[in-house]
């Protein structure tokens, strides 16, 4: 087998084809003729060709931005890879994505360091779901090794006996730093330290290279996790022409190339490969060179026509809103094969810290994951199973926590269906408990949702305890293609749905997905409007009596539930009746949703705002001692605050 590795002519074809790409790439980019950057794998060629005839044709393959090899073996797509970073409608990905960012088939690629991986195992505990005796594999660099996620992921993989086939390109270099100055101790030793099965190549004995390489992937596919390391080296500068290793260095490895050394020992047959790739390559960007660019409207997504909104009256119901969030995974779980839940130590008997998870993992035991202490990579797991089909919902356990995931939030799973040209989804949920109340200090007590709204194609949904979550996630579930997140309030979760009663006052809920809910004075106009959602949603409510007679105008109150995008349309239709408007939010109030909801209606045409002002917590850390709890919160000063910002 070895000997017929080392002397097949169709191997180094092959490794051709993607060098001469990748020339003509850069060729391309001196004339001017690409936008962005470019990263070649000069050098690293045979490990691509390697890892792809190892795997069959429905394995998936994860790559990251030196990935325009992984991408020609996995495709053949040599002319939508140069047409993509031509920036060409009839790129991968409609130009959009370009050199980094690549998705056809079962390949996907992302620029950004690490983040790759725990979407990769997603992608694999899909696979072991599905029970195609599938394997995946992901990409990666040295250079990757710097990041945490990496490792959070390895944990995970071996934990879950993942298919997942690590392979680590080492090109001695991240970026322009060599490996000595950027990593400590010891490659392997790393997964070995998770219980990962190792091998080590490299891509200057092609025939161990593919030996080892079908070896690691049956490994993979018939027993778990696998981490590959392949020691190579790339002959091109890391990006374009930023180069500053030593000249003498980058020969020797050129001189070792066997590529290089194929070309010195049959120069005929080399030249005859080359003939016959350079026409191919030439001939694509001589047809593209006319082709045009994907149009605006093409990328941009349609709005959906706007209809009338009907409301009707609000029926309590003696259930909590825990309880009805518990009913609704019970409920879907038997109904969607594809529903998973995961999160952190929502295994029965504990289910979770907040009881969502209750009896979940009994009844469906292997539909519920519970995970490690991970927010980035179980996040990124959600994501990957996204891309896969599945329906993850995803809990984490505390609202504080979320920024440790919002790489995976902003720069995968909100990216994928523009940067891949529409062509996947990626309609994770994520839900969080937010909210202060419970004195569980500076880390614990945080509403944050000003850090998660206004990202492109993220749903954020704040419940409250007026509307039945049932209804808000059978919505999500039967609607949402794009990302959702949803926070849900501590004090909340004992609450009874519906029950506010306030004299005098109607109390109705729209028909939307996610409802508005209005509550308005009976026989009179409202003087003021004042705005809510979420879990300080209760205490508006408790206090419009107390307002009223504070500050001697009739209020109004609408309460959304989704914050993000925005849908102002119900406020502004309160604010035209009384020119008033005070937006309460139980986070900080510094470029938060109130003033989002103040800019968006001093833009509607037509419009007299008297008054605008925000109701917020101090600008501080969160204390758990009572006293300072409520001083720094609004939730006991509401009456005040509203008060304050009225009459002064």
């Amino acid at each position: 087998m070895s000997e017929q590795i080392s002397k097949n002519q169709n191997i180094y074809e092959r490794a051709l084809r993607i060098r001469k790409t990748e020339d003509a790439l850069l060729e391309l980019f001196t004339k001017g003729e690409l936008n962005g950057t470019i990263h070649t794998c000069n050098g690293q060629e045979f490990s691509a060709i390697a890892f792809k005839e190892a795997i069959k044709k429905d394995d998936t393959i994860f790559s990251n931005h030196r990935c325009h090899g992984h991408y020609i073996e996995s495709t053949g797509d040599v002319r939508g890879l140069i047409a993509e970073l031509m920036g060409k409608e009839s790129g991968v990905c409609g130009g959009i994505g370009s050199s980094q960012h690549l998705h056809k088939e079962s390949f996907f690629s992302n620029g950004i360091q690490g983040g790759i991986v725990p979407i990769s195992a997603g992608m694999a505990l899909a696979e072991k779901q599905n029970q195609k005796n599938r394997i995946v594999i992901v990409f990666i660099g040295d250079g990757t090794l710097g990041e945490g996620v990496v490792y959070e992921t390895m944990n995970i993989a071996s934990l879950l006996n993942l298919p997942l086939h690590f392979v680590c390109e080492n090109n001695m270099y991240a970026q322009s730093t060599k490996i000595e100055n950027s990593l400590a101790g010891s490659i392997l030793k790393r997964p070995e330290s998770f219980g990962i099965k190792t091998f080590h190549s490299n891509t200057w004995d092609i025939d161990n290279l593919f030996l080892n390489a079908q070896k690691s992937v049956e490994y993979s596919r018939k027993i778990g996790p696998v981490f590959h390391l392949v020691d190579t080296y790339r002959l091109n500068h890391h990006s374009k022409s930023d180069d500053n290793r030593d000249t003498s260095e980058v020969d020797k490895y050129s001189k070792k190339d066997p590529l290089n050394i194929f070309f010195k020992e049959n120069p005929d047959i080399y030249s005859s490969m080359s003939i016959k790739i350079d026409s191919e390559i030439s001939s694509y960007i001589k047809e593209l060179s006319d082709e045009g660019e994907l149009p605006p409207k093409k990328y941009v997504d349609t709005i959906p026509d706007s209809r009338e909104i009907l409301y009707k009256p609000i029926v309590p119901k003696k259930e909590r809103v825990v309880n009805q969030i518990n009913s609704f995974f019970h409920e879907i779980m038997k109904k969607d094969k594809n529903v998973i839940f995961i999160g952190e130590d929502v295994l029965s008997p504990y289910g979770g810290a907040f009881k969502v998870a209750k009896d979940l993992s009994t009844t469906f035991p292997n539909k519920v994951f519970s995970t490690p202490i991970s927010e980035a990579a179980i996040t990124g797991i959600a994501n990957g199973l996204a891309l896969k089909g599945m329906k993850p919902y995803l809990e984490l356990m505390f609202g504080d926590f979320i920024l440790l995931a919002l790489d995976q939030i902003i720069n995968h799973a909100s990216k994928f269906h523009h940067m891949y040209n529409k062509q996947v989804s990626c309609p994770i949920v994520i839900r969080t408990p937010m909210g202060g109340g419970r004195g569980y200090g500076p880390t614990h007590s945080q509403t944050l949702d000003k850090f998660i709204m206004g990202i492109d194609n993220v749903t954020v949904i704040a419940l409250n305890n007026l509307i039945d979550p049932k209804i808000i996630y059978k919505n999500i579930y039967a609607n949402q293609k794009h990302p959702t997140i949803v926070i849900e309030n501590k004090l909340d979760y004992g609450r009874l749905i519906g029950a506010a009663n306030i004299d005098h006052y109607s109390i109705e809920q729209s028909d939307d997905l996610y409802p508005v809910v209005k509550c308005s004075p009976l026989d009179v106009i409202p003087e003021l409007t004042i705005v809510s959602y979420g879990g300080i949603t209760h205490d508006v409510i408790e206090s419009v009596g107390a307002i009223f007679r504070e500050i001697d105008l009739i209020p109004e109150v609408i309460i959304l539930s989704k914050i993000s995008p925005l849908d102002v349309t119900e406020v502004v239709n309160s604010v035209k009746r009384t020119k008033r408007i005070v937006v309460v939010e139980e986070g900080s109030k510094e470029f938060g949703i109130g003033s989002e909801i103040i800019a968006q209606i001093s833009s509607y045409p037509n419009i007299e705002i008297k008054l605008a002002k925000r109701v917020g917590a101090l600008s501080l850390p969160i204390p758990s001692s009572r006293t300072l709890e409520n001083y720094v919160l609004p939730n006991t000063t509401l009456v005040k605050d509203i008060s304050l910002g009225v009459l002064l």
